[in-house]
């Protein structure tokens, strides 16, 4: 492999040239993916990506869309977009009806004050006929008049009479309280109080909200005598925050219409919702702008009923935009886009940047021949490599020991008071030592190089890859006296480094001492030669005299040794 022969060579290779080479040489490299040791063949198998796959994909249902997660909100439970409207206070927020738009009706009352040539400061009603009677001017009608058209009014009727050396100040006081009528498809139909200017919002609220099951959040109309004076979109207020602002009359009713077709998004959204479309919005592209995708969503999964039965298709983004839809439909949005690239991190003794943009199909000695490293201070036969499939096939193999672990040992049933009494004692043990052996986060650590050798493996998105310095230390971790590390004799051996950090502690499993590589591999200290680098790693004994639970322990603890390099205290 080139960058075991000529470090010196690539260290004049220059790193913007790293794609170029790359490309150019991965190709011809796929041949050598099979020259794999047999340990990392058993660590990363042929199969981890069909296997990530088969987990994405249902391939027995006649698409290749996404599944729903797990962690999807179940069909029912799915809220209409807009029910969070009555989750807050509206109905503790009514309005005084002073506002700038109000239109003065019977039953109201204004402030008239009139100074200079006369004095005048009355509070006048405003009668059935929409009239203020100001004494000796008389009548002035001001019935549907806002602010500003109602004191141009009165000051016009006042200098009509008195034209000269008079000033006018008008103010309305206070506005008639009104009952609304609400009805159709809300929880709690019935005649609410307010004031005119009090929002639809305000009066659903008070009557619990739009049913969820069966109302229209876009088809609320506001009746008067019988007709509809206007016709309201909670869609808009949602989205654009734009709200009609009918003046409301005693007597008026809202009527909540029945919900027409509705349709239930999941998958790669913000929130799972059920949106409602209007008749002329029922295609893709509606329903696409008002859902709130992730980044990244490429494709669609529309399941629904047509007259010609059930109806399951796979759509790019684009290809749904025009997808007719229909009451019912259930849309699953899909961040399911193929990458021609990926991201390999490099860390640890080398030039270069931190990161590299890849083919799919580079390996890894392909990769390393195009790193420049410094010549003299790099381990290139100590190369290891972090992978993310791998970390999660430890976890999983972790948390099925631990499951055995207590399944086999916590159920069992005691046949006398003393074995009882020692069950107690190791279900204790048990317990203590699957809460903390659960916390252990597996790295991923992929053994690639062995005996100067390093596996050209194919590399996957998001691998990380370590290139360490050479190490002029060694490292005593785990159940001695004092972990340390200290610098390399050769011909010491593990058992004087030990004795040098204060020897065995108490909880110390002397048969059970592991040396761990700067490539990642894991090793009994019976069989193996100490070298710079390396770490030595004492396991705890056991504190059962159950050989049986001793040996499923040691098992674990073993385990989460090699994924962790950590000892996990018992």
């Amino acid at each position: 492999m080139k960058l075991l022969s000529k470090v010196s060579v690539l260290k004049n290779v220059a790193i913007a040239a790293v794609g170029l080479f790359v490309f150019g040489s991965a190709c011809a490299a796929i041949g050598n993916a099979g020259d794999i040791d047999p340990a990392v063949q058993q660590l990363i198998g042929s199969d981890t990506e069909s296997l990530q796959v088969q987990q994405k994909v249902n391939w027995q249902s006649g698409t290749y869309g996404q599944l729903i997660s797990p962690d999807s909100p179940l069909i029912d439970e799915i809220r209409p977009f807009g029910s969070q409207l009555f989750d807050g206070g509206f109905r503790g927020l009514r309005a005084d009806g002073l506002n700038s738009d109000y239109r003065i009706a019977p039953g109201d009352q204004v402030v008239l004050r009139i100074w200079g040539a006369i004095e005048m400061e009355k509070v006048l009603p405003v009668d059935a006929r929409g009239n203020v009677f100001i004494p000796s001017i008389g009548p002035v009608t001001v019935q549907g008049l806002n602010n500003k058209a109602f004191d141009n009014r009165i000051r016009s009727a006042v200098r009509s009479v008195y034209p000269e050396n008079v000033h006018v100040y008008t103010q309305v006081q206070g506005v008639q309280p009104v009952a609304v009528f609400v009805t159709g498809y809300v929880v709690r139909p019935g005649r609410y109080a307010g004031t005119p200017s009090d929002s639809v919002i305000y009066y659903l609220d008070q009557a619990g909200g739009i049913d969820d099951n069966l109302g229209s959040y876009r088809v609320i109309n506001v009746l008067r005598n019988g007709k509809v004076i206007e016709s309201i979109d909670l869609y808009d207020f949602l989205l654009q925050g734009a709200m009609s602002r009918p003046q409301f009359r005693d007597g008026d009713t809202l009527v909540v219409a029945e919900r027409a077709a509705s349709v239930i998004v999941s998958g790669d959204v913000e929130r799972s919702y059920r949106y409602e479309l209007a008749k002329n919005e029922r295609v893709g592209s509606e329903l696409i702008r008002l859902s709130r995708m992730k980044a990244g969503v490429s494709h669609v999964l529309l399941r629904g009923d047509r007259d010609g039965g059930p109806l399951t298709g796979y759509f790019s983004l684009q290809e749904f935009n025009s997808q007719p839809l229909q009451d019912g439909d259930e849309i699953l949005l899909s961040a399911d886009k193929r990458y021609d690239t990926i991201v390999v991190e490099v860390e640890g003794s080398y030039y270069g940047p931190s990161r590299y943009s890849l083919p799919r199909d580079v390996m890894l000695q392909d990769f390393l021949d195009a790193i420049a490293v410094p010549q003299h201070i790099t381990d290139t036969s100590s190369i290891s490599m972090r992978r993310e499939s791998v970390a999660m096939r430890q976890k999983a193999s972790l948390e099925e020991s631990l499951k055995r672990l207590e399944s086999t040992y916590l159920g069992a049933s005691s046949s006398t008071p003393q074995e009882a009494s020692i069950r107690v004692q190791e279900a204790e043990l048990i317990n203590k030592f699957i809460a903390r052996a659960s916390k252990a986060e597996p790295n991923g650590r992929l053994v690639v190089a062995t005996h100067d050798h390093i596996a050209n493996i194919r590399l996957q998105d998001g691998d990380v890859i370590t290139i360490p310095e050479k190490s002029d230390s060694l490292l005593i971790s785990g159940e001695v006296l004092v972990p340390q590390s200290v610098v390399f004799e050769t011909g010491k051996s593990v058992r004087d480094y030990i004795d040098g950090a204060g020897g065995f502690s108490q909880h110390a499993d002397k048969s059970k001492v592991l040396i761990v590589r700067q490539n990642g591999e894991v090793r009994d200290a019976d069989d193996v030669a100490l070298k710079a680098g390396d770490e030595i790693l004492v396991l705890p004994e056991v504190p059962t005299k159950n050989l049986q639970l001793a040996t499923s322990i040691s098992q674990i603890l073993y385990q989460i040794a090699i994924a962790t390099k950590v000892v996990t205290d018992l």
